[in-house]
């Protein structure tokens, strides 16, 4: 819990001589969270409580999300520091790969990991799934779309303009004409962005394009892992290997949240609700400090059990932030969209 950790936040913040700040999104299924646009809002009040000091420590856990969010993310930290640092116990995929390399170095354990940035489009434009309820869509990704090109123009050897001509209409059947827009848009974007950011802790521009294309496409897979050595030594990233001590610090910070927030693991719900008369409390995201409390986003429900052959009823009764001080418990009346982020925005 938030007030076992302070202890270990004071050691963390003298070992690197820093202020300590917390970003965690869940990945628990079920009950996934990622990075989004409200989380920036919590990060203002935590960085107003913190104030402009040499330098931050960002400790980061997420296997991704929107794209324009980890941008305003990293820029407000660095509003408030002279050095950022990133801390990654574990993961740190995807848009929390993009908040990475805009820091000035990157604290990495054993097991820590980055991914590819490169992003997937989701609009109500997307091709949909068929076979499920609702407005189901499918996220269409960058480099898929570039990855069905060249397979056509490269491993087939389909050089022809008219075929080529064909290739892109039978696409175009298949997504919307105008995501392919949105595609090339995302896809600059992207490297325009991941250019800007590794200049904080990279110099040679040689070198940062190298770095772009292996993050954006080179990679080959959106599920690749990147891990210490890789990044240091293959990519060049100014990566730090933490100490014995600073590690076993991290460890235990990672052990305690995972443990709050049952990261990785699978959500038992009906188990959960029959310990509380069907009603249950899932912490799905949080935001911290020493300085500025604890910032959750809960989502608060109850399960009502049928009978037997019914479906089963889950009512959400609350969704969004709530903040926690000094054992106090301040409910936000404007509940955000970390779970789900703005559909027109890019994912990674």
């Amino acid at each position: 819990m938030y007030n076992d950790r302070i202890t270990l936040y004071r050691e963390l913040e003298e070992q690197l001589d820093s202020k300590v700040l917390v970003y965690i999104t869940s990945d628990r299924q079920g009950f996934e969270s990622q990075i989004a646009q409200d989380a920036i809002d919590r990060f203002i009040d935590q960085l107003d409580k913190i104030g402009v000091v040499p330098k931050i420590s960002l400790y980061l856990y997420t296997r991704g999300g929107d794209t324009s969010a980890a941008w305003n993310i990293v820029n407000l930290l660095r509003m408030y520091c002279d050095k950022l640092e990133v801390i990654i116990p574990h993961k740190a995929h995807s848009a929390g790969t993009l908040i990475s390399i805009g820091a000035n170095s990157i604290v990495m354990t054993k097991q820590a990991t980055l991914g590819p940035i490169d992003p997937s489009i989701n609009t109500p434009l997307n091709p949909k799934l068929e076979n499920l309820p609702g407005n189901n869509t499918f996220p269409v990704s960058v480099e898929a779309v570039k990855g069905y090109l060249e397979f056509a123009k490269e491993e087939l050897s389909i050089k022809d303009d008219n075929a080529l001509a064909n290739i892109m209409i039978k696409l175009s059947e298949k997504v919307h004409p105008l995501v392919l827009g949105q595609v090339y848009r995302s896809r600059a974007q992207i490297k325009m962005l991941a250019e800007k950011l590794l200049l904080n802790q990279v110099t040679d521009t040689s070198k940062i394009k190298q770095i772009i294309s292996f993050l954006c496409s080179d990679s080959g897979s959106h599920d690749y892992t990147i891990n210490r050595r890789e990044a240091k030594n293959n990519l060049g990233l100014n990566v730090i290997k933490p100490s014995s001590d600073l590690y076993n610090v991290i460890k235990q910070i990672y052990d305690d949240i995972s443990s709050e927030l049952g990261l990785s693991l699978p959500l038992d719900i009906l188990g959960l609700s029959k310990q509380n008369n069907g009603e249950y409390n899932i912490k799905r995201c949080l935001i911290e400090s020493i300085d500025g409390g604890a910032h959750y986003f809960i989502t608060k429900g109850k399960i009502n059990i049928m009978p037997p052959g019914s479906a089963i009823n889950n009512q959400t009764i609350f969704e969004g932030w709530e903040r926690y001080e000094d054992n106090r418990v301040e409910q936000n009346d404007n509940p955000g969209n970390t779970v789900h982020s703005d559909n027109n925005r890019y994912q990674i």
